[in-house]
Parts: structure tokens; C-alpha cells; sequence
């Protein structure tokens, strides 16, 4: 799910409950009107795990099948409504024989969950939550005050989509324009139909020097690309990306927009106002004028739908644009090489890096069965991690996992490095704020004024929880 939806989403809760036995479903009721635990036959130890992304289901009941029938236990997984999603929890925790033991959450939520009493530091009785197993944005996202209080399981984070087709184009191009200024090559309408008389071979080596250098490694590279590509016909633009939502926009100014750590927990850590966050965000106002979008009409479907088309030659994307990519490449839809590469930095001097979500697995502070739960959660992210992406098609935190797919390969080397949204209740509003001020500095506004504004803002807000 998209940043911008999980912010503002606002409903009523609706609490739905799946059961698995063995292969079976069994729908539960509100568990405030249950009189005792369910019950199924002979007594086994049983626990209940809480998700509320319906995509998990196949994958959450195949881990509750196995799990039990190797542990001899019964993994009863309910599925709940996302709205108002730790307060129902809590609300089953406290008057329900049916506690939440386990649950997935958005790490964000994690201080707000803490702080509920609804999780606490985990046993890790296996040893996985380490370096050997995930990378550090994952065990960064998963701690709170310097403990671990939940596990990593998947990840959502951002990066650049190529066509490779349209870049080997350009470089055909560039190789040429080359060849033409050294003398190397000459017009000659009567050669060929380009009209260029050049050594075949020659043409080919600076072709390919082009072409291993296409994918912009600066934002200079790709203002480089826009300014000297003549792109095919039917092709739009150079450059398209949801310039409205901030996940797609945060890379910009990800290395130096502090708040709160890696962690995201600490509130004396905050650094908004500082001389390389507006000069990012300067960088950002400028490629405007290379990539004119407006703002408010830009969604992620148009934009993936017209990468899709063959309109633009690169964008920003989530991981569910490799497996959106490789169907319609095996239906025949698209035509073209694609290729999924890191974001390019903001400059030879200053860094890019990108925002990251990711859904870790908690144990509840009030379960009775905490062993049993911290077994589970473990095994779901340590045993279960190879069938997560083809279950459920989430990418999982863990290392070493899916390495025949290029693509989610990249995204992962994206997510080692990038910095999980924060996690302190006293900025929980900050990305609304940022994505405003990045909305006013597309359209003109000026930079310096805007961040010493937010950087106001937060800190009134910081102070005030004190």
C-alpha cells in the first residue's frame, strides 16, 4: 500500500476472523461476544496471529498449517480490518480469551504498539535477527530504545525503472554525435539511410561504452540523457514519476532530513533545516523544467501504465512493478528491455537515499503463550521467507533469499540502504507536512523558507510532547 493511502485512511473497524485447522477455515465472530476459547477437538496449545492485508492470507495459512502440524500446536490466523488496526487489537487483548499472540504491523507503529503494552522486546530463541540475516534498515526499522520489539518480515521501498531498449537507442545516438565531432564519421545522404558513413565497428564499441554508462548514476546524468535524447516517436517524455506521493519523492533529501535516527525513535535527533537538504531540494525545483508534470494530477497507475506503454524512458516505482513488468513481458504486452537500478544520487556531492516500510511481526505483551509466539514469528521470517514473494508477492527482509530474481534483488540492495520511516507518535504527522512543502517546491516555492517553516513545526511539536 501506497504511503499517501496508509496515512489518511479513516473508517470504522470491521473485525473479520479466519481460523486455520489443519487445512481448514473457520470463521470467527467479535471476539468480545465469544464465552470461551474455541475449540477443536483434542486440547493443544494455540495461538492467534492478526494481519489485515488480505494478500497474506494464502501465505499466513500455509505458515499456520505447517508450523502446527511440526510443533504440534494449533496457529489460528485472524484476518481484521486495517482501520483503527492497534486499537482493535488492544480491544481483543483486554477483554477476549482469544488474545492477538502475534501480529503483523507496519514498523512505524511499533513505538505506539510498545508504549501500549501491546509489544515487547522479543526472546529470539533462533538468533535471526542479525546482520547475517537481514540488512540493517531491517533490524534499524524493528528496534525501539535499543531493543528489538518485533521481527522483520517484508519491505516496500522505491526505485528507478529503465527501459533498456530506449537507452541503447540513445547511446546509438550518442556514440554517432561523437563519432561526427571527432571527424570520425561524416554525413553522407547516399550511404545508408541515417545518412552517416562510420566504421560499423567503431560505431558498435561506442555504442556499448554508451550504453554500460546509460543508467544515470547523478541527477546531472539523467538531465544529460533528457537533454540530448531524440526520442523515438510515440515516446512522451524522458521522465515520469507520482511527483504527489512522498514515498517517490523522499530520496531526494533522504541522506540529510533527519528525524529521529535510523531508528526513527530518538526525538534529539532531529535535522531538517540544514544547507544540503535545501540544496536537494533546490536539485528537485530544477528538474521541473526537464520533466514538466503537474503535481496534482499524477497517480502511480498512470504513471507505471505509460512506462507500460512505452511513453517514457524511465520512473520511480515499488517492488510490484517487477512482477506487473515480467507478466506483461511474458504475455507479450510490452516489447522493450526493461532494467531495475538504484536512484540516482543528487549530485557528485550529495547522496540520494530512499525511505523504506516494513512489516514486522510482533508479539503481544499480553499473550500467555509468549514461547510459543516469539517460535512462530521467528519461523515466519526466518523458514518462510523463500515462499513469501510467490504466496504473497512481498518481498522479504531476510538475506540471501530470491536470488534468481534480478529485479527484487535490486530492490533489496535499495532497501539495505535506505532509511525506515519514523517511528516517534510526535511526528506522525510530519509526512503529510513534507509531502505539502515537496508539492510547493515543484511548483516554484521558495526552499529555504519552506523548510525553516516544517522545521519550526516539528519542533513545536517535539517540544510540546515533552
Amino acid at each position: 500500500m501506497h504511503l499517501k493511502k496508509r496515512l489518511i485512511a479513516v473508517a470504522a473497524v470491521l473485525v473479520m476472523a479466519a481460523a486455520v485447522l489443519y487445512g481448514s477455515t473457520f470463521v470467527t465472530g467479535d471476539t468480545e461476544e465469544t464465552d470461551g476459547p474455541l475449540t477443536w477437538g483434542e486440547s493443544k496449545e494455540t495461538i492467534y496471529i492478526w494481519y489485515s492485508d488480505d494478500n497474506m492470507t494464502n501465505f499466513i495459512d500455509s505458515a499456520a498449517v505447517a508450523f502446527g502440524e511440526r510443533e504440534g500446536v494449533r496457529v489460528i490466523p485472524v484476518l481484521t480490518s486495517e482501520s483503527e488496526y492497534l486499537e482493535a487489537i488492544s480491544h481483543a487483548s483486554a477483554g477476549s480469551v482469544q488474545v492477538p499472540d502475534v501480529y503483523l504491523i507496519s514498523h512505524d507503529s511499533l513505538e505506539k504498539a510498545y508504549l501500549a503494552g501491546l509489544a515487547t522486546q522479543i526472546q529470539d530463541m533462533e538468533g535471526i535477527c542479525n546482520e547475517a540475516n537481514f540488512p540493517q534498515a531491517a533490524l534499524s526499522a524493528v528496534s525501539y530504545q535499543g531493543m528489538r520489539v518485533a521481527y522483520p518480515l517484508c519491505f516496500e521501498t522505491s526505485a528507478l525503472i529503465c527501459n533498456e531498449t530506449y537507452l541503447r537507442e540513445w547511446a546509438s545516438q550518442s556514440a554517432t554525435k561523437e563519432l561526427l565531432e571527432a571527424g570520425e564519421a561524416q554525413e553522407n545522404p547516399g550511404e545508408d539511410s541515417s545518412g552517416i558513413e562510420v566504421d560499423p565497428e567503431l560505431l558498435a564499441q561506442k555504442t556499448e561504452s554508451y550504453f554500460q554508462s546509460a543508467v544515470p548514476a547523478t541527477v546531472d546524468d539523467l538531465r544529460n540523457i533528457a537533454d540530448s535524447f531524440d526520442v523515438p516517436e510515440g515516446v512522451e517524455g524522458v521522465m515520469e514519476w507520482d511527483v504527489s506521493d512522498i514515498f517517490y519523492n523522499y530520496w531526494i533529501v533522504g541522506n540529510y532530513m533527519i528525524v529521529g535516527g535510523d531508528a526513527g525513535d530518538d526525538a534529539s535527533r532531529i535535522d531538517i533545516n540544514n544547507p544540503e537538504t535545501i540544496q536537494c531540494l533546490e536539485v528537485y525545483q530544477a528538474l521541473n523544467q526537464f520533466f514538466s508534470m503537474e503535481s496534482d494530477s499524477m497517480d502511480y497507475e498512470t504513471v507505471i501504465d505509460d512506462f507500460c506503454q512505452g511513453r517514457v524512458v524511465f520512473t520511480i516505482a515499488t517492488t510490484d512493478v517487477a512482477a506487473r513488468l515480467e507478466q506483461a513481458k511474458a504475455n507479450g504486452e510490452i516489447a522493450f528491455d526493461y532494467r531495475v537500478a538504484p536512484l540516482p544520487q543528487i549530485s557528485a556531492d550529495l547522496k540520494s537515499r530512499t525511505m523504506s516500510v516494513t512489516t514486522a511481526v510482533a508479539v503481544n505483551s499480553y499473550s500467555e503463550h509468549e514461547e510459543l509466539a516469539n517460535r512462530f514469528a521467528s519461523y515466519l521470517v526466518g523458514e518462510c521467507a523463500q515462499t513469501l514473494y510467490d504466496r504473497a508477492g512481498k518481498v522479504p527482509a531476510k538475506l540471501g533469499v530470491g536470488e534468481e530474481n534480478a529485479a527484487l534483488q535490486i530492490f533489496k540492495q535499495v532497501y539495505g540502504d535506505s532509511i525506515p520511516l519514523p517511528k516517534m507518535m510526535e511526528t506522525g504527522n510530519f509526512w503529510v507536512q513534507l509531502e505539502s512543502l515537496f508539492s510547493k517546491v515543484w511548483n516554484g516555492a521558495d526552499v529555504t523558507t519552506l523548510v525553516q517553516e516544517l522545521a519550526g513545526q516539528i519542533q513545536l511539536q517535539i517540544d510540546a510532547s515533552r
